[in-house]
């Protein structure tokens, strides 16, 4: 019974807040579940049946180009709350609490992050884009009928608005 209250507790008190207080969410990063998935569990969420615009940025906390454009794409996400985000990190799965985890935290990042973990890289990697040599980061823009594949970073919200914009909406 008492196991109960302390699991109805934290929700009584967010149902209740009526201030949307930004710190919550990176407070409590350490409680997130980062699903790890292989590329067969992955690969359905490359894909959709509807108009709504998606961006799956892979990355990694090692790479440096990876790291800068984060704020970007996080930037883009709350102007944009329409838009699918997924950022699908290929690090190791055992630094998802020690390295990932406080990463993400430090970092202030809120968006959606999956964990790719799928020792057969040539295989997947082609799958997604053939013409993508495996270097991150890399992103993918689309919807149920436009697509693009972007080996790079952007380094601003006017650069990754402008693709999104050539892509999707073909301005």
């Amino acid at each position: 019974m008492h196991k109960n209250i302390h699991l109805i507790i934290p929700f009584l008190f967010f149902g209740f807040t009526t201030e949307i207080n930004s710190d919550v969410v990176f407070e409590n990063v350490d409680q997130l579940d980062i699903p790890i998935y292989d590329f067969d569990s992955l690969e359905p969420l490359l894909y959709t049946k509807t108009n709504k615009t998606h961006i799956i940025n892979f990355w990694a906390m090692w790479c440096a180009p990876c790291v800068k454009e984060l704020p970007v794409f996080q930037e883009y996400e709350k102007n944009n709350p329409d838009v699918e985000m997924i950022l699908v990190s290929l690090d190791f799965p055992e630094d998802i609490e020690t390295k990932l985890k406080p990463f993400l935290k430090k970092k202030r990042i809120s968006s959606k992050v999956v964990l790719l973990s799928d020792p057969d890289a040539n295989s997947w990697i082609n799958k997604i884009d053939p013409n993508w040599s495996g270097a991150i980061p890399f992103t993918i823009i689309f919807n149920n009928q436009k697509r693009s594949y972007h080996e790079r970073s952007f380094d601003n919200i006017k650069d990754l608005e402008k693709i999104i914009n050539t892509t999707i909406n073909n301005k």
